[in-house]
């Protein structure tokens, strides 16, 4: 057994000690050094015994990228089977993007992730990222900052499709103290080609080194998230697509960083946007705000309307495609709302618009414009779909597929002010 000072044995072990109930872990591995490490390590450990209650379980994703793909999933098998580890492998079929392929294979593997973790039971997943990574990705968030990304690092903790959390306990090693490991206990690792091909942003990026002094994105994060969950519990109220600041709260959004934050990710989760607005957009919507005029601006498909009564945010009807939803299924509407038909026909999800709000002489303003790029149901012959046959349930766009741990009470807060399905706390907790 390693010793038990071994950096990688100790980071394990404090990760395995805070389980307080019995869980089964599903390991991502996929052969390189870093998931192979954390497999050992795991293995290692609960081999000794004094982990009864954790059950281990592995994942490769083959993505079908290149030849060969097929081999290394079968030694990661072979590995497993050595440790005594069950392991399923989960192949991303289909046709590969032209472009964005990273990222697409990113969000590919964590979706077949979530789909083994359901079907095996498990608990958790665990991917094997280290400060390394963690360099990486701060410097590219860095690079990508006026995209409205954020410059923070990698979250220890991730819920994934609202589904199940993702940990990464490696997050304080770095890639040699976990390859020394490995060597030292007599294991091998595969070396993947692509993180040598620099058409890849992150493999440029660690080609030149960038960044040395990662970030710790918990460091201040879960504070500003507590308090931006805060200001919007005790300010915002949200009714038909209309969401209301109270006129006093306004001037906070100015001064408090907290606040601000709250604004944004209301604004994305009003819009249907993953990420909060650009810097450019941002600044406008801060100097619209300062200036104290009573108008309106739009901006990431949202209307900010600043009245005497407070501010109001609302989604702009422009840009709102219409869905055509099959019997028997359920998708994403405008990144706002999670529909599912369960009706024998296909219904059309659309931008309610000015022919479905005739009839509602009460809505004014606001209220009236916000009706209007609300979700309409109807068959496609026309006729109105029965409220009873499908399922309406919002959806908070910025972490419905990714929820950082320190971003939790923010998210509760926005879930909790339009009404939809709490967000789970991670199982260590």
């Amino acid at each position: 057994m390693a010793r038990a000072e071994n950096p990688v044995v100790e980071a394990t072990g404090h990760f395995l000690r805070s389980f307080k109930s019995p869980a089964l872990l599903l390991v991502a591995i996929s052969g390189g050094s870093d998931s192979t490490g954390l497999l050992v390590a795991l293995a290692t450990l609960c081999a000794t015994g004094r982990y009864p209650d954790i059950i281990l379980a592995a994942c490769t994703i083959d993505h079908a990228l290149r030849a060969g793909s097929t081999d290394e999933a079968r030694w990661v098998e072979a590995l497993c089977a050595r440790h005594g580890i069950p392991h399923v492998t989960r192949r991303w079929e289909g046709e590969k993007p032209a472009s964005g392929l990273q990222a697409a294979a990113r969000a590919k593997r964590y979706d077949l992730l979530v789909e083994a973790a359901a079907e095996l039971g498990a608990d958790c997943i665990l991917a094997a990222h280290t400060s390394d990574d963690q360099n990486e990705t701060v410097a590219m968030r860095a690079e990508r900052s006026g995209e409205g990304i954020g410059l923070s690092g990698m979250a220890d903790a991730v819920l994934l499709n609202g589904a199940v959390w993702l940990f990464r306990p490696f997050l304080s090693l770095d890639r040699a103290t976990v390859r020394a490991f490995l060597s030292a206990r007599g294991e091998t690792w595969l070396d993947d080609p692509s993180n040598r091909n620099p058409h890849f942003e992150r493999v440029r990026i660690r080609q030149r080194e960038a960044a040395t002094d990662p970030m710790r994105p918990s460091d201040g994060r879960h504070h500003l998230s507590e308090r931006a969950a805060a200001f919007l519990i005790g300010n915002v109220r949200a009714e038909n697509g209309l969401f209301a600041i109270n006129p006093a709260a306004v001037g906070l959004l100015l001064g408090d960083p907290a606040a601000w934050r709250g604004l944004l990710l209301l604004a994305a989760t009003a819009g249907g946007r993953v990420h909060t607005l650009e810097t450019a957009s941002a600044d406008r919507l801060h100097a619209f705000l300062a200036s104290g005029r009573l108008s309106r601006l739009t901006a990431g498909g949202v209307v900010f309307d600043h009245r005497r009564a407070g501010l109001f945010l609302y989604r702009e009807r422009r840009g709102i495609e219409t869905l055509a939803l099959p019997a028997g299924t359920a998708a994403l509407w405008d990144g706002r709302y999670r529909v599912a038909n369960a009706t024998g026909r296909t219904i059309l999800v659309a931008a309610a618009g000015d022919e479905a709000v005739q009839g509602d002489t009460v809505l004014r303003g606001p209220a009236l414009r916000a009706r209007r790029a609300m979700p309409h149901l109807e068959f496609e012959d026309g006729a109105i779909v029965p409220e009873h046959d499908v399922r309406l349930e919002p959806s908070i766009a910025p972490y419905a597929r990714f929820l950082p741990g320190f971003d939790l009470p923010l998210a509760s807060a926005l879930a909790r002010i339009v009404g939809g399905r709490p967000f789970s706390s991670p199982p260590n907790e």
